[in-house]
């Protein structure tokens, strides 16, 4: 008999038992116990009492799965692992990540939420969901240094109460000196209408299949929500009308209420329909019209900041763009949009 993520198990040489949460190498787990705390032991040290039914993303389970001894003649010491640090690890890097269950039905399918600790200290932290104006608790417990950890399994029900979710979380490191870091409590407003199209769950370093990150601290700084005043969003709203009786609306937005710069949208999926009968040609010299077209609209505007987002996928496109800035638009200046909001996935360009 093997031991799978989820499985109910108790210590054989002391008291107590819980919860598999992970594996941590290949012969020790991770055991949540009663009062919430990750415990590891060794796989020889447990034995399973009873079945979860926790499911895990397929990029994070376990490629082999270890067998259990149910006998211990010559009990050992635990030794407990030394998690190793980076340089880059002093400082708190911290994400939420959400990653659909079946890609290939996007519109259908069901999530799975991670905690990204992306640092060389340990922290105890709190996932929770506001409703009404009280908060509720997804989850809560010890997450290791440089580990990512699976939080929940949610369908699409669920997505509207996580339009706003907070993290509140303390770090430290164990038996050695370090650096004091101030406790965070992040409050996050979700866009969900990403979760419904799959261009943007994006490529990233912590998983093998693309996901969601939003970040809660990066460089030790928590992130913090933008706050809106009634004449910004008086004055943006009249902005937008202007803009949505120069632009197509089906590709022009604002980018947000407390900005001049704008967002065009070129995937082929948010410009046509219906793709059906054209080819990779067609649909590219599709999105090249519509990248002139919105040039030829702003060119009087001088200082005007327009976002052209293409995506990472293989490159066509943006280096499409990119002859087109160097050759048809000289004048213009252009560079990588923010990988902090798109990623490596959109350009800017500011009309000279």
């Amino acid at each position: 008999m093997s031991i799978k993520i989820g499985d109910k198990v108790r210590f054989l040489n002391s008291t107590g038992g819980g919860i598999v949460r992970s594996f941590k190498g290949k012969d020790q787990v991770l055991v949540e116990d009663e009062d919430g705390f990750e415990v590891p032991a060794f796989i020889r040290e447990v034995v399973v009492v009873g079945e979860g039914d926790m499911q895990v993303h397929s990029s994070n389970k376990p490629q082999v799965q270890a067998p259990v001894e149910t006998h211990v003649s010559k009990p050992e010491p635990k030794v407990e692992d030394v998690p190793e640090e980076t340089i880059e690890g002093e400082r708190l890097n911290i994400y939420l990540a959400y990653l659909p269950l079946d890609p290939k039905s996007i519109q259908q399918t069901g999530y799975e939420a991670y905690f990204v600790n992306d640092s060389n200290y340990y922290l105890f932290f709190n996932y929770m969901n506001r409703l009404n104006n009280s908060w509720i608790s997804r989850y809560n417990g010890l997450v290791e240094p440089n580990t990512k950890i699976f939080i929940e399994e949610f369908g699409k029900q669920e997505l509207n109460d996580l339009e706003r979710v907070c993290v509140q979380l303390i770090a430290f490191k164990k038996d050695k000196p370090y650096s004091l870091k101030n406790t965070v409590s992040v409050e996050l407003r979700l866009d969900t209408v990403k979760f419904y199209k799959l261009h943007c769950f994006m490529e990233n370093d912590y998983f093998e299949d693309d996901a969601l990150l939003y970040p809660i601290v990066r460089g030790d700084l928590p992130e913090k929500e933008l706050l809106v005043s009634a004449t910004d969003l008086q004055e943006a709203m009249q902005q937008k009308a202007r803009d949505d009786r120069r632009i197509p609306q089906n590709i022009v937005k604002k980018k947000d209420v407390n900005s001049a710069v704008l967002e065009i949208d070129l995937h082929i999926n948010e410009l046509l329909d219906n793709t059906n009968g054209l080819s990779n040609a067609d649909m590219l010299n599709y999105q090249l019209d519509k990248f002139h077209e919105v040039l030829a609209q702003y060119a009087n505007h001088k200082g005007q900041k327009i976002v052209f987002i293409h995506g990472k996928g293989d490159g066509v496109l943006r280096k499409a763009l990119e002859k087109e800035l160097k050759t048809r638009y000289k004048q213009h200046y252009y560079q990588d949009a923010s990988f902090r909001e798109y990623g490596f996935g959109a350009t800017m360009v500011t009309i000279k």
